[in-house]
Order: C-alpha cells, then structure tokens, then sequence
C-alpha cells in the first residue's frame, strides 16, 4: 500500500508527538535529554529536533515533513543553511504542523 506525499505530511506531527509521548512513558531518547521541544521529520524520514533555545539551529537531514514547535518561541523556516534569506514558513509556538517546503536552518525567537 502506497501512502500519498500530502497524507504522510498530515500525519508526521501526530507520530512526532507520539514518539514524544512515548519517550517520555519510557526511556529518555535524544531529543528529550537534550530538552529540545522543536522536532520535525527530515528527509530521511527520521525524526529529528532541535534546542529550544533562540538562536538559529541547523535542520540536520533537511527538514520537509511535518513539524512540532512545543516551545514558547515561533519557529521560522529557511530554506538555506545559517538561516540566511527569507523564512519559506514559520511555526508559531506550542503549534505543530505539515511542512511541505524543505528547510535548512530554524530560527528559533521570542
């Protein structure tokens, strides 16, 4: 059975916020001993997150998929690494959403 892009993209947030969940049922994983709360799906379809500090992270696998922005700060989106040029989409805070543009670099800001 074949999943359509735009099906997989809807549902990433909900499976990101799963894996949270279950992390934080079970054992620590990565993303929850570093304290990240901004996760998102790369391209390599794993999960994968970021500080939820300020500042500008790089989005390692290249994000394209579904985000989730558990953080008090608004997330915007740049499609080129040191989160130069124009935000291809922002996420605003404690706020999850289906990316369909691919993201370098997240500016994480107050």
């Amino acid at each position: 059975m074949r999943i359509h892009h735009t099906i997989r993209a809807a549902i990433a947030p909900a499976l990101l916020l799963a894996g949270a969940a279950a992390a934080a049922a079970g054992a620590a994983g990565p993303a929850q001993a570093a304290g990240a709360g901004f996760q998102y799906v790369g391209q390599d379809d794993k999960p994968h997150a970021v500080p939820a500090v300020q500042g500008c992270h790089a989005a390692e696998g290249g994000g394209s998929r579904g985000v989730v922005n558990q953080t008090d700060l608004r997330a915007a989106l740049y499609r080129d690494p040191g989160c130069k040029g124009e935000p291809v989409a922002y996420v605003l805070r404690r706020t999850s959403a289906p990316v369909t543009a691919y993201f370098a670099s997240v500016r994480l800001s107050g």
